[in-house]
């Protein structure tokens, strides 16, 4: 028995095992190109970071303001950066320079337009002086006026980037024209008398706006009459109140209505003074030919019959007579 058990032992085959390793597939290049864009987005980054660690205050504070009211830039003017040259620190075949470095070829063209900032800059500081005096003495004759002394809390002024705007406004207790209408109440004429007197002093051109409140305009007879055409006959009314006192009819070169969009008092759009009439005293005198082809509705200086026309189509003209509208607001 243990003989056939021995031989049975010893006639078994050896079982060999072999162990299989799976080798990894190729990986693919994805991550490359993630990688890229990775790198590429950390180039703007810092790319961004040393354009603006190259600015100067008042260039940061002009692109700052832009962000702000971008709206307000576009129709009325601010700090203007983009035509200025900045000299980036390094650059040029000197690597090691970090004052930045100019061509001289530009170098002539570069002093040239450093003068006229100089001069721009020198122009305005006095436009600016110049419209605070107007600003204190139009303070001081309506402190002076008795007939004008319930009237000196409704105007408001202030030093705008493009002039001195002037701010009549409504209260609650007194209003310029009367519900829907664009008629000029009499109790504002010593008013417009007073501002035209002080305007015709100084020979900057001025801009008229008309302001709204938030109230829609009803008309079921008249559709198309909204608070833009409103805002617009009130602007008017203005300028035919300060020519008829005595102001030069060549120094309004617009007259512009903006409804309920630019209110004063944000947190009541029907607060009686959002109802405005806006005077602002140019500090230098505008292209004419920029401002008639504004977006804005205005004056046709062409036309002598005193008529509106919006520069959305030649042929809508606006009759600006002193007509009384009905109102439900």
């Amino acid at each position: 028995m243990s003989d056939n058990g021995g031989k049975g032992k010893a006639g078994s085959s050896p079982i060999i095992r072999k162990i299989k390793k799976n080798q990894h597939k190729h990986h693919g290049g994805s991550w490359k190109i993630a990688f890229a864009d990775f790198v590429t987005a950390m180039m703007a980054f810092f790319l961004l970071m040393w354009l603006i660690a190259s600015l100067n205050k008042a260039q940061k504070d002009g692109i700052a303001e832009y962000f702000k009211q971008p709206m307000k830039i576009t129709f009325f003017g601010g700090k203007n950066v983009g035509n200025q040259q900045i000299n980036l620190k390094g650059g040029g075949p000197n690597i090691k320079d970090t004052n930045g470095q100019v061509s001289t070829t530009d170098k002539a063209s570069t002093q040239s337009k450093q003068a006229q900032d100089i001069q721009v800059i020198q122009s305005d500081k006095e436009q600016t002086q110049k419209l605070e005096e107007l600003k204190s003495q139009i303070n001081l004759s309506i402190q002076q006026d008795p007939s004008l002394s319930g009237l000196k809390n409704r105007l408001l002024m202030r030093i705008v980037s493009n002039g001195l705007r002037i701010q009549l406004v409504d209260n609650k207790d007194q209003s310029m024209f009367d519900v829907g209408s664009d008629k000029l109440n009499p109790n504002m004429d010593p008013m417009f008398a007073q501002i035209a007197k002080l305007l015709s002093t100084v020979p900057n051109a001025i801009i008229i706006e008309g302001h709204t409140d938030a109230h829609p305009y009803h008309n079921p007879d008249e559709l198309e009459y909204t608070n833009w055409e409103l805002s617009t006959q009130r602007a008017n009314a203005a300028r035919r109140a300060l020519i008829k006192a005595g102001l030069n009819p060549d120094r309004v070169k617009r007259v512009s209505g903006f409804g309920s969009t630019m209110l004063l008092n944000l947190k009541d759009p029907y607060a009686p003074e959002n109802r405005r009439i806006s005077i602002i005293v140019m500090k230098s005198s505008p292209n004419e030919n920029l401002i008639l082809k504004g977006d804005h509705i205005m004056i046709n200086k062409s036309n002598p019959s005193n008529q509106i026309q919006s520069n959305t189509s030649n042929s809508n003209t606006i009759n600006t007579g002193d007509t009384t509208n009905k109102s439900t607001h």
